[in-house]
């Protein structure tokens, strides 16, 4: 909740109006602990706020990422997720099917970076890194390690 009402803060303090379709789209993607799409944004926004139109989804997460809020989340089928972006300088895991991302710590990957960057004449500026795969909870039993 704390989350949903610095993200309104942010929005009002660039000159954004706080309607209740926009408060309710951020109140969604703040509290989602899996990446979800705008239609997905939509369908759960909608039941705190029937009258809300896709527009206004796209919209609010267009500039919810542009205060970087939130960061877009690239999937397979080319349609793009989102979900509060990370603190600090952390990557993704993101379950192939439930959705569900999680960050870790990436510190230790810069060097790597910065090693491709020179073999290639590239000064690499920034990065951003997904990893899919499926969490515990949707891998098949037969493939879970059982100690």
């Amino acid at each position: 909740m704390a989350e949903s009402q610095d993200w309104l803060t942010q929005l009002k303090a660039h000159g954004y109006r706080l309607t209740g379709a926009r408060r309710a789209v951020v109140q969604v993607v703040a509290s989602s602990a899996r990446a979800l799409t705008p239609v997905e944004v939509y369908d759960a926004a909608r039941t705190a706020y029937p009258a809300l139109g896709l527009v206004t989804v796209y919209r609010t997460l267009e500039k919810l990422e542009e205060l970087g809020l939130i960061q877009r989340v690239h999937q397979e089928q080319g349609c793009n997720a989102y979900l509060p972006h990370a603190q600090g300088h952390q990557h993704l895991l993101i379950c192939q099917r439930c959705g569900r991302a999680v960050y870790f710590d990436g510190d230790d990957l810069t060097a790597l970076f910065a090693r491709v960057g020179d073999e290639h004449g590239f000064v690499v500026r920034e990065h951003w890194l997904q990893l899919f795969g499926l969490c515990a909870k949707c891998q098949p039993e037969v493939n879970r390690d059982v100690s």
